[in-house]
Protein backbone atom coordinates (compact mmCIF):
# COMPACT_ATOMS: atom_id res chain seq x y z
CA UNK A 1 0.00 0.00 0.00
CA UNK A 2 1.27 3.52 -1.18
CA UNK A 3 2.10 6.01 1.68
CA UNK A 4 -0.74 8.99 1.06
CA UNK A 5 1.18 11.85 0.08
CA UNK A 6 2.22 14.19 2.88
CA UNK A 7 -0.03 17.81 2.33
CA UNK A 8 1.79 20.71 0.89
CA UNK A 9 1.81 23.33 3.74
CA UNK A 10 0.45 26.58 3.46
CA UNK A 11 3.02 29.50 3.16
CA UNK A 12 1.66 32.40 5.12
CA UNK A 13 1.41 35.72 2.93
CA UNK A 14 4.22 38.49 3.72
CA UNK A 15 3.23 40.48 6.32
CA UNK A 16 1.48 44.24 4.73
CA UNK A 17 4.15 46.95 4.91
CA UNK A 18 3.77 49.45 7.60
CA UNK A 19 1.79 52.02 6.05
CA UNK A 20 1.08 55.48 7.90
CA UNK A 21 -2.45 55.82 8.42
CA UNK A 22 -2.36 58.20 5.13
CA UNK A 23 -1.64 54.89 3.16
CA UNK A 24 1.79 55.87 2.35
CA UNK A 25 4.78 54.41 3.62
CA UNK A 26 7.28 56.58 5.62
CA UNK A 27 11.36 56.14 5.58
CA UNK A 28 13.60 57.89 8.01
CA UNK A 29 16.87 58.40 6.25
CA UNK A 30 20.32 59.16 8.32
CA UNK A 31 22.95 58.35 6.24
CA UNK A 32 23.63 57.42 2.23
CA UNK A 33 19.74 57.30 1.60
CA UNK A 34 19.54 60.63 2.02
CA UNK A 35 21.90 61.45 -1.41
CA UNK A 36 21.02 57.89 -3.29
CA UNK A 37 17.74 56.90 -2.08
CA UNK A 38 17.34 54.45 -5.34
CA UNK A 39 13.57 54.74 -4.91
CA UNK A 40 10.62 56.79 -6.50
CA UNK A 41 9.23 59.14 -3.71
CA UNK A 42 6.23 61.61 -2.63
CA UNK A 43 8.48 64.10 -0.88
CA UNK A 44 11.39 64.48 1.28
CA UNK A 45 10.95 66.47 4.79
CA UNK A 46 13.07 66.87 7.03
CA UNK A 47 12.91 64.79 10.27
CA UNK A 48 13.25 63.86 13.80
CA UNK A 49 13.98 60.73 15.53
CA UNK A 50 14.37 60.58 18.84
CA UNK A 51 15.87 57.68 20.94
CA UNK A 52 18.64 56.78 18.41
CA UNK A 53 21.46 58.95 16.91
CA UNK A 54 24.18 59.05 13.97
CA UNK A 55 27.15 57.45 14.37
CA UNK A 56 30.52 55.60 12.51
CA UNK A 57 29.70 52.39 14.64
CA UNK A 58 30.12 49.88 12.08
CA UNK A 59 33.18 48.22 10.07
CA UNK A 60 32.62 48.16 6.59
CA UNK A 61 34.55 45.53 4.39
CA UNK A 62 32.83 45.40 1.25
CA UNK A 63 31.06 49.16 0.46
CA UNK A 64 33.86 51.84 1.76
CA UNK A 65 36.67 49.54 2.94
CA UNK A 66 38.01 45.52 2.62
CA UNK A 67 39.16 42.87 5.09
CA UNK A 68 42.42 43.90 5.33
CA UNK A 69 41.55 47.95 5.26
CA UNK A 70 38.08 48.16 6.79
CA UNK A 71 36.23 51.32 6.66
CA UNK A 72 33.71 52.41 8.41
CA UNK A 73 30.14 53.46 7.96
CA UNK A 74 26.69 54.83 9.75
CA UNK A 75 24.52 53.18 11.95
CA UNK A 76 22.00 54.05 14.09
CA UNK A 77 22.63 53.50 17.33
CA UNK A 78 20.74 53.93 20.81
CA UNK A 79 20.47 57.19 22.50
CA UNK A 80 20.26 60.77 22.05
CA UNK A 81 18.43 61.56 18.73
CA UNK A 82 19.13 62.03 14.79
CA UNK A 83 18.46 64.99 12.21
CA UNK A 84 17.29 63.05 8.94
CA UNK A 85 14.94 62.77 6.14
CA UNK A 86 11.71 61.38 5.73
CA UNK A 87 11.20 60.38 2.52
CA UNK A 88 7.06 59.93 1.70
CA UNK A 89 6.30 56.64 -0.73
CA UNK A 90 2.98 56.37 -2.53
CA UNK A 91 1.26 52.89 -0.33
CA UNK A 92 1.52 51.11 -4.10
CA UNK A 93 5.01 50.87 -4.28
CA UNK A 94 5.37 50.20 -0.47
CA UNK A 95 6.21 46.46 -0.67
CA UNK A 96 8.43 46.29 -3.49
CA UNK A 97 10.44 49.62 -1.58
CA UNK A 98 10.79 47.76 1.07
CA UNK A 99 12.27 44.76 -0.96
CA UNK A 100 14.66 47.02 -2.07
CA UNK A 101 15.65 48.41 1.36
CA UNK A 102 15.77 45.22 2.76
CA UNK A 103 18.16 44.14 -0.65
CA UNK A 104 20.54 46.85 0.08
CA UNK A 105 20.61 47.03 3.80
CA UNK A 106 20.53 43.29 5.02
CA UNK A 107 22.18 41.90 2.04
CA UNK A 108 21.79 37.83 1.70
CA UNK A 109 24.48 35.90 3.16
CA UNK A 110 26.42 38.76 4.87
CA UNK A 111 27.03 39.63 8.23
CA UNK A 112 23.64 41.26 9.41
CA UNK A 113 24.47 44.68 10.50
CA UNK A 114 21.38 46.19 10.60
CA UNK A 115 17.26 45.53 12.09
CA UNK A 116 14.25 47.10 10.54
CA UNK A 117 12.30 48.88 12.57
CA UNK A 118 9.28 50.85 12.56
CA UNK A 119 9.75 54.16 14.77
CA UNK A 120 8.20 57.31 15.18
CA UNK A 121 9.70 60.43 13.24
CA UNK A 122 8.49 63.95 14.12
CA UNK A 123 8.41 65.59 10.29
CA UNK A 124 9.77 69.00 11.20
CA UNK A 125 7.89 70.63 8.56
CA UNK A 126 4.51 69.82 9.03
CA UNK A 127 3.75 70.82 12.22
CA UNK A 128 5.50 68.07 13.72
CA UNK A 129 3.14 65.45 12.66
CA UNK A 130 4.58 62.04 13.98
CA UNK A 131 4.43 59.04 11.54
CA UNK A 132 5.58 55.43 11.62
CA UNK A 133 8.88 55.32 9.63
CA UNK A 134 10.93 52.46 8.41
CA UNK A 135 14.57 52.62 9.38
CA UNK A 136 17.63 50.45 9.87
CA UNK A 137 19.32 50.49 13.35
CA UNK A 138 22.88 48.72 14.07
CA UNK A 139 22.50 45.31 15.10
CA UNK A 140 24.82 45.42 18.58
CA UNK A 141 25.63 41.69 18.24
CA UNK A 142 27.31 41.76 14.79
CA UNK A 143 30.98 41.28 14.74
CA UNK A 144 31.04 44.68 12.92
CA UNK A 145 30.12 46.78 15.68
CA UNK A 146 32.44 49.17 16.74
CA UNK A 147 30.76 51.43 19.83
CA UNK A 148 32.61 54.60 21.15
CA UNK A 149 35.25 54.80 18.40
CA UNK A 150 36.87 58.23 18.74
CA UNK A 151 36.82 60.65 16.42
CA UNK A 152 40.83 60.90 15.62
CA UNK A 153 40.58 56.70 15.26
CA UNK A 154 37.25 57.15 13.05
CA UNK A 155 39.15 59.97 10.55
CA UNK A 156 42.24 57.86 10.29
CA UNK A 157 39.99 54.74 9.17
CA UNK A 158 37.98 56.85 6.72
CA UNK A 159 40.85 58.13 5.52
CA UNK A 160 42.37 54.93 4.44
CA UNK A 161 39.11 53.33 3.13
CA UNK A 162 38.37 52.23 -0.29
CA UNK A 163 35.57 49.64 -1.07
CA UNK A 164 33.41 48.81 -4.06
CA UNK A 165 31.76 51.80 -3.69
CA UNK A 166 34.42 54.07 -3.49
CA UNK A 167 36.31 55.76 -1.41
CA UNK A 168 34.83 55.75 2.30
CA UNK A 169 36.04 60.10 3.05
CA UNK A 170 33.38 60.82 -0.13
CA UNK A 171 30.42 58.68 2.15
CA UNK A 172 31.06 61.09 4.95
CA UNK A 173 31.43 64.03 3.04
CA UNK A 174 28.66 63.43 0.70
CA UNK A 175 26.73 62.95 4.02
CA UNK A 176 27.57 66.49 5.58
CA UNK A 177 26.90 68.11 2.39
CA UNK A 178 23.50 66.81 1.98
CA UNK A 179 22.45 67.34 6.12
CA UNK A 180 24.04 70.84 5.22
CA UNK A 181 21.51 71.35 2.41
CA UNK A 182 18.04 70.95 4.68
CA UNK A 183 20.01 72.88 7.51
CA UNK A 184 21.81 70.57 10.02
CA UNK A 185 24.78 69.99 11.14
CA UNK A 186 26.19 66.98 12.98
CA UNK A 187 28.75 68.06 15.60
CA UNK A 188 30.39 64.45 15.95
CA UNK A 189 30.51 64.00 11.70
CA UNK A 190 31.99 67.58 11.51
CA UNK A 191 34.86 67.06 13.69
CA UNK A 192 35.74 63.59 12.01
CA UNK A 193 35.61 65.39 8.80
CA UNK A 194 38.13 68.31 10.28
CA UNK A 195 40.53 65.20 11.37
CA UNK A 196 40.74 63.67 8.05
CA UNK A 197 44.25 64.76 6.38
CA UNK A 198 44.50 66.10 2.92
CA UNK A 199 42.65 64.31 -0.07
CA UNK A 200 46.43 64.55 -1.57
CA UNK A 201 47.70 62.21 0.95
CA UNK A 202 44.88 59.86 0.90
CA UNK A 203 46.27 56.76 0.55
CA UNK A 204 43.02 54.96 -1.89
CA UNK A 205 44.30 57.53 -4.49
Amino acid sequence: MQPSPLPTPIQAPPPAPPLAPCGHLWVFAYGSLIWRPGFAHLGMHRALLRGWHRSFCLWSHRYRGTPEQPGLVLGLDRGGACHGVAFKVPGQHAAEVLRYLDDRELPDGAEVVYHRRVVPARLLEQGGTVVPAVTYVVNRASRNYVPRLPPEHAAATIARGVGQMGPNRDYLLNTLGHLAQIGVRDRLLARIAALLPPPSIHSGG
